[in-house]
């Protein structure tokens, strides 16, 4: 009986990591305001830049960060809550 609940303890404590982890480190490069902020004219990042300066932002980003990001945009509701930015980094590509 002991090595049952022994069993289990481990199991909730590996399940509770994962949660954990998940949710600290799992956030979006859409909320990062330090990655974005390049992309927008204002500090509470409504107004996106023109497309050249986009662009110019886009491409000072480092490749895997750009897959982040448009990865990010397919998610339905990370697209709907940026749909001007991920419209202008679709554009963009990768």
């Amino acid at each position: 009986m002991s090595m049952k609940l022994l069993v289990a303890a481990i199991a909730l404590a590996s399940m509770g990591g994962v949660a954990m982890a998940g949710s600290t480190t799992g956030t979006s490069a859409l909320d990062d305001p330090a990655k974005m902020s390049p992309f927008f004219t204002d500090a509470g990042m409504k107004t996106l830049r023109s497309e050249k300066d986009f662009k110019t932002a886009w491409t000072a980003m480092k490749p895997d960060e750009r897959t982040a990001v448009l990865k990010d945009c397919g998610d339905t509701t990370l697209n709907k809550a940026h749909a001007d930015f991920c419209a202008m980094a679709k554009k963009m590509g990768s």
